[in-house]
């Protein structure tokens, strides 16, 4: 009895139990090859990677690589060489002798940490030898001759997603912790990751669309974006949004925050204990927030200056309104910034000097050096989009998301992987993973400027390289005081790039860089004392001359950009409401436009 019972238990799959749930499965998937077909035919998706170029960029590499046979097989010993240590390595382990690892994963690699990668003979034998083969593979991708600057990074950036899609930590054979699940389960962590998989295919029509978190457990204004405010402007392309005051007293000058319009603005308002909007609504500030519009079709010839003359602009004139102030601080943050650094420029053309103050969070206008999303962006990849923005008239939000989900790949895709397929575990409710996987669109017209004048001609930068409302920009007359904080891990918009922008403006600047990434080193509350940010009163033309040269700080920023705000807030008035002005109010924070999902 006692064998018998250990059989069950040890038995990863009753067939005849689960008959009915094979032949569902079976059905489904049937119907999701079907719906990639159709949708295959009707041309209406898009690949941010091309295979066909792809494939021929690394069969052109491995032709350059094999012209030199004595450098390749110099390579070969070399990796074969390291195999030989791990053989030998791995039999002294299984004699029970200590001995230190050939190879061991980066201290930042959280794919590893399970403790039978080490403590398993047979797992640290498969996890040693993954990390020689990824080495080897890494450095002969790196050190491919005659190969220029662009084709190099992308050789090295498909490289890495190869290999990383190649880790034995996605594959159930090969993964302690799935085998160790699917043992104490008996195989319904796989049979429930198999559904959960399905699941994200028929979300997509054919198109995996991997699940982050529950998206059920959030909604907008009950328990994410919750800073109590009003909509008290809209227009076709944006809602402005008025905060309550939190203080008897606030800044003379309203603090206009312009946030992205890839992604949506409530990062800065996710919880209460790290929202941005709330946290400078307690300093003060009358704060007016831009909600964008999630555009579709109808919005496909809205242009990057329609985002300043719709956007910016009328935000400016209609907070004059609302509280009889001409003059204001303003953020912008990452493409927002963008757009208000050449608003700025604009107005400074027209002789308008309402904006007292500009801070700028992890924000490029020097495109030159725009790290990994450069990887996307040449002649041939934006004729690609601009073919598909023609049928569509924008680019919908999912595949920005899967170029910043490639840029941390081990994080954003194959984790989940690992924990909702292999694992069979659902995602967690997680409010920063719901607002990443609440997509916005992207205007053809737009986005097509964007990338092309900017990110691959690089014409912000040039006095005159790019025309909005008329007006030719040129970043150097703009003579505003302004705070840049960036971020020092930043992989959208690298700080050394952010930073170059502080060799453009003509007026007082302060350059803050912060720890951590694009999101964490801005959305930093002072309360969770975390991380810290280095200051420099200097900001010599090279970027590393000011972290030489710079003090670091523990703890959150934001104090230290208040401070610096404050100077520029031209005194206190008795607070002002929502709809105390000649704006009235259109409905509760965070409005309609925000609630928008694909």
């Amino acid at each position: 009895m006692a064998d018998k019972n250990n059989n069950d238990q040890n038995a990863l799959f009753d067939v005849e139990k689960n008959t009915k749930t094979y032949a569902d499965f079976a059905e489904r998937s049937q119907r999701i090859v079907s719906a990639f077909l159709e949708r295959q035919k009707a041309g209406v998706g898009y690949s941010v990677a091309d295979p066909v170029e792809i494939s021929k960029m690394f069969m052109d590499a491995s032709v350059k690589m094999m012209s030199d046979p004595a450098k390749f097989m110099e390579a070969q010993s070399k990796l074969m060489q390291g195999y030989a240590d791990l053989w030998q390595a791995t039999a002294k382990r299984m004699a029970v002798e200590d001995v230190a690892p050939v190879i061991e994963p980066a201290r930042d690699d959280r794919r590893f940490k399970d403790d039978a990668w080490s403590e398993d003979v047979v797992f640290d034998y498969i996890k040693q030898s993954y990390l020689l083969a990824s080495d080897w593979m890494t450095t002969q991708v790196r050190d491919v001759d005659d190969t220029d600057p662009k084709t190099r990074e992308k050789l090295e950036f498909y490289t890495r997603q190869c290999l990383d899609a190649m880790s034995p930590t996605n594959f159930a054979a090969t993964n302690p912790k799935v085998l160790k699940a699917a043992a104490e389960t008996k195989g319904e962590s796989l049979i429930k990751g198999l559904d959960q998989l399905l699941k994200d295919l028929e979300k997509g029509k054919g198109e995996l669309r991997i699940s982050m978190t529950d998206t059920e457990a959030f909604e907008l204004g009950v328990n994410v974006a919750v800073t109590p405010g009003k909509v008290v402007y809209q227009n076709d392309l944006m809602q402005l949004l008025q905060y309550d005051p939190t203080t008897e007293e606030v800044a003379k000058r309203p603090l206009l925050i312009v946030p992205p319009w890839i992604n949506k603005f409530y990062i800065l308002d996710l919880q209460p204990k790290n929202s941005f909007i709330k946290w400078a609504t307690d300093q003060g500030h009358t704060v007016f927030v831009i909600a964008w519009v999630n555009p579709d079709e109808r919005h496909a010839d809205k242009q990057f200056e329609n985002y300043m003359l719709e956007g910016l602009l009328e935000a400016m004139d209609a907070i004059e309104k609302a509280t009889g102030e001409k003059d204001l601080n303003v953020i912008g943050y990452c493409i927002g910034g963008t757009l208000t650094a050449s608003t700025l420029a604009y107005m400074a053309a027209k002789k308008d000097n309402r904006v007292k103050s500009a801070t700028f969070f992890t924000t490029m206008v020097d495109f030159s050096e725009p790290g990994e999303l450069g990887v996307f962006i040449d002649e041939k990849q934006l004729q690609r989009l601009d073919e598909h923005m023609e049928k569509t008239g924008f680019l919908d939000g999912q595949y920005m998301s899967q170029v910043f989900n490639m840029m941390r790949d081990n994080d954003l895709i194959w984790s989940f992987v690992v924990n909702n397929y292999l694992m069979g575990r659902e995602p967690m409710a997680f409010d920063l993973l719901y607002w990443n996987s609440d997509n916005t669109r992207m205007p053809k017209m737009m986005h097509s400027l964007y990338l092309r004048k900017m990110y691959l001609e690089n014409k912000l930068v040039e006095p005159g390289g790019i025309t909005m409302g008329g007006v030719p920009i040129d970043l150097t007359k703009i003579k505003t005081p302004v705070y840049w904080l960036s971020t020092k891990d930043d992989h959208i918009a690298p700080w050394k790039s952010t930073y170059m922008a502080t060799q453009l403006y003509q007026g007082p600047k302060k350059f803050v860089l912060s720890a951590s990434g694009h999101i964490a080193g801005v959305i930093n509350a002072p309360a969770a004392n975390k991380y810290c940010y280095w200051t420099n009163a200097k900001v010599p033309e090279d970027p590393d001359a000011f972290f030489d040269g710079a003090k670091q700080h523990e703890g959150s920023w934001w104090p230290d950009w208040q401070k610096w705000v404050a100077k520029h807030s031209n005194g206190q008035v008795p607070a002002r409401k929502p709809g105390d002005g000649k704006l009235k109010v259109i409905e509760d924070a965070p409005g309609s436009y925000a609630k928008v999902r694909i």
